[in-house]
């Protein structure tokens, strides 16, 4: 089974229903079919759609051959949006987690797949300011206390997605530069480090424990050309369901968003 996880920012855009602009060209290209038809994930998890369910057009709302669950922000319009697309239909679907400060904005969808459940998380960032760092911070310890009480019944978890937080050193191209900066504040990293004491794995560092291997890259600079990134997009699996992953990586040559796909293989 294949599992990717990528942050689209903005699913029409990508879909093509919103036209993309470079230089003089105008494009309305359906980058994300492309991709899934290429790549043929069994499930895929999208972040920051930007959109309602409705807000897409019917014949682009789901990529043929799959179940699409969506979630979105009832703060406000055009933020976050989460959706997981499914060869297979899911036991349960959820969205929420019981507590509405977070749950209005639309970050979860989570899907009971009976070997395994899996939560598509679009995590907040902190870059408007202290008072979002510490919502953040929050958001962190009510999703995995939710998380946790399937874990200790022993569930299999996956939970893939936008962490907005890079973890050490090796996952940003300048971490003391960045010391201060939302997404590698030490207040964040701790978060991370307390999943890992929970028994959450990294599946990424399991196959690959070199530099430079980053996921986020600014728009400013030609930072992508070169590679002066962030690596925010994880996929954590609980301590048991980890003898199963056979593979996990990142697609950084797929371009469409700011983010690339990563991809977690199960057997």
């Amino acid at each position: 089974m294949k599992i990717i996880s990528w942050n689209v920012n903005g699913i029409r855009s990508i879909l093509g229903q919103n036209p993309t602009r470079k230089f003089d060209t105008i494009s309305h290209h359906n980058k994300l079919f492309e991709f899934i038809e290429t790549e043929k994930p069994d499930i895929i998890c999208i972040q920051e759609t930007k959109a309602e369910e409705f807000q897409i057009n019917e014949e682009l709302r789901y990529p043929p051959g799959y179940y699409g669950y969506f979630n979105h922000s009832k703060a406000k319009k055009g933020y976050s949006g989460v959706v997981t697309y499914s060869k297979f239909k899911p036991k349960s679907v959820n969205i929420n987690i019981g507590i509405e400060k977070f749950d209005i904005e639309g970050r979860i969808v989570e899907t009971d797949f009976d070997d395994f459940i899996l939560f598509n998380i679009y995590f907040p960032n902190g870059t408007s300011g202290m008072h979002r760092v510490e919502y953040k911070l929050e958001f962190y310890d009510a999703l995995f206390n939710y998380i946790e009480k399937y874990r200790k019944t022993g569930r299999n978890i996956i939970v893939s997605g936008d962490y907005n937080i890079a973890h050490h050193e090796i996952d940003l191209a300048r971490p003391k530069e960045n010391i201060e900066t939302s997404g590698f504040m030490p207040i964040e990293r701790e978060k991370l480090d307390l999943i890992v004491s929970l028994g959450y794995i990294d599946t990424f560092r399991e196959f690959h424990k070199e530099p430079q291997q980053y996921t986020w890259w600014s728009n400013r600079a030609r930072a992508r050309e070169n590679n002066i990134g962030w690596r925010i997009d994880y996929h954590f699996v609980n301590g048991k369901i980890l003898q199963y992953v056979k593979n996990s990586y990142h697609l950084s040559d797929i371009e469409g968003s700011d983010h690339c796909p990563i991809v977690i293989d199960i057997f």
